[in-house]
């Protein structure tokens, strides 16, 4: 267990320190997240329509589905250079924990990004989020790695696609939406607990999504990259 646990970890610290060294994705993704929060603000003007602070929690999640994309799109894509893709393939390494580890670093990467752009969402939108962190952090967490195991998973099979950072939304979005949908009735109840009085239902649904995709990654992400 240790070992399968190691070898995971080997995974994700690979793709991290590619990340940190050249921090490329994650500089994108924080700008253009920290942007379209912007945009948001000044086009729903919560200073004036103090309703939109309820409502902003789904646009937090808008947010953070658009700018993982640009972290999951790096997921697989980093490896098809000089055929290191196929070097990765061929290790002797299980499919699982090499899902698993391309998972795990793109939630990592993905979270930071949540992390980084809460505090600014709560001065765009003068929401207070630090009393609340204790109802946001899980659902930060579930919804993290929701695109994450839903990412990894179709830039496994976009991998060998030219046409993959078009891809893999088209495939992403319509996939994630009841997590996504389930991410914004929770936070909607964090930041206004009388407009979501059920939490019960969106919190097993999240749930539920993440276990069925991450058990779908890992069974399809070998032969995925070996038919490829």
């Amino acid at each position: 267990m240790s070992r399968y646990v190691a070898l995971i970890w080997a995974v994700a610290a690979k793709d991290l320190r590619c990340e940190l060294r050249e921090r490329q994705v994650l500089n994108a993704a924080i700008s253009f997240a920290l942007v379209v929060l912007l945009m948001f603000s000044f086009t729903f003007d919560p200073n004036t329509n103090v309703a939109v602070r309820g409502l902003s929690g789904g646009l937090l999640w808008v947010v953070y589905l658009f700018s993982g994309v640009l972290v999951l799109n790096r997921s697989f894509a980093r490896e098809t250079s000089n055929d290191c893709l196929e070097a990765l393939v061929a290790a002797p390494l299980p499919g699982e924990a090499l899902f698993l580890g391309k998972a795990l670093s793109s939630f990592l990467l993905i979270l930071a990004v949540e992390l980084i752009c809460l505090p600014v969402f709560g001065i765009f939108f003068d929401v207070s989020w630090l009393p609340r962190i204790g109802g946001l952090l899980p659902i930060l967490l579930l919804g993290g790695w929701s695109f994450a195991a839903v990412g990894t998973t179709f830039g496994a099979v976009t991998a060998s696609n030219r046409m993959r950072e078009l891809m893999l939304p088209l495939l992403l979005f319509p996939i994630c939406l009841p997590a996504l949908v389930a991410c914004m009735s929770l936070t909607w109840a964090v930041f206004a607990p009388a407009a979501v009085p059920e939490t019960n239902p969106w919190l097993r649904l999240l749930i539920g999504f993440d276990v069925i995709y991450t058990l779908l990654g890992i069974m399809v992400v070998e032969p995925v990259l070996t038919s490829g």
